[in-house]
């Protein structure tokens, strides 16, 4: 419980707000023998083990998506949004607490799940791809911060003055490195319970409802008022018990 209130809790994407990786539903489109390199990648970058930058430049230089193939993705995305996301979102904003999102996934996939939680636009950070005419991979856009260690560091402090004090959730590792950037991290587990993040969080999650993290971002007066609406009490309730 926090003693004072915060402004704004940014949310991690992927086995955060929704319970898939998004560049790992790419690898439908490879063979085996690449699926099997790209999901030992990016378990290393989430650990910890291997730098982001290596990992990301290796990855879509191997997979090359294509345009449509990000759409499927945005679909996936809505249709695995983790237990109460959605209604998690909801309730901080009826408090008055500004949502975002900070990734190292695909912004047009990210941005579409985030539309779907009510999150707008300008609140939503992940990397661009760049394509041709024909929707034939080009790059990615090689000055989003996002695609390197420290990236969310860098947008977590460069969000609006009226996002502070800020709460920052999520699984992986370089989503841990906010945490002396923000006024609360909490570690969530309930996709994927990284050892290096619970150990290094002050405050983890295990559960696979993401209202968990209510109790731990909001203040007493705060939880009062969802306990007597209505709409959100069940939430309380389940995320308290």
């Amino acid at each position: 419980m926090m003693d004072a209130p915060i402004a704004s809790v940014y949310f991690d994407c992927d086995s955060t707000l929704s319970s898939i990786e998004g560049v790992d539903e790419l690898l439908q489109f490879a063979d085996a023998d690449l699926r099997r390199e790209i999901a030992e990648l990016t378990t290393q970058a989430m650990n910890g083990t291997r730098p982001l930058a290596e990992v990301y430049e290796g990855r879509f230089r191997k997979l090359a998506p294509r345009r449509d193939q990000l759409d499927e993705i945005a679909d996936h995305y809505v249709a695995n949004v983790v237990q109460d996301g959605a209604a998690t979102i909801r309730a901080l904003q009826f408090l008055g607490k500004h949502c975002g999102v900070v990734s190292g996934g695909l912004l047009i996939p990210v941005r579409h799940l985030a539309r779907h939680l009510g999150i707008p636009d300008e609140h939503v950070h992940a990397v661009p791809l760049l394509f041709d005419d024909d929707g034939a991979y080009l790059d990615f856009d090689r000055t989003s911060p996002l695609w390197r260690n420290g990236g969310k560091v860098h947008v977590v402090r460069a969000a609006p003055p009226s996002h502070h004090p800020m709460a920052f959730v999520g699984d992986g590792i370089t989503d841990l490195e906010t945490r002396a950037h923000v006024q609360r991290f909490v570690g969530f587990g309930g996709v994927v319970a990284r050892a290096a993040v619970r150990q290094g969080a002050e405050h983890f999650v295990d559960s696979p409802s993401l209202a968990a993290i209510l109790p731990l971002v909001l203040t007493a007066d705060e939880l009062a008022r969802l306990r007597g609406e209505p709409t959100f009490a069940p939430l309380l309730s389940a995320a308290e018990g």
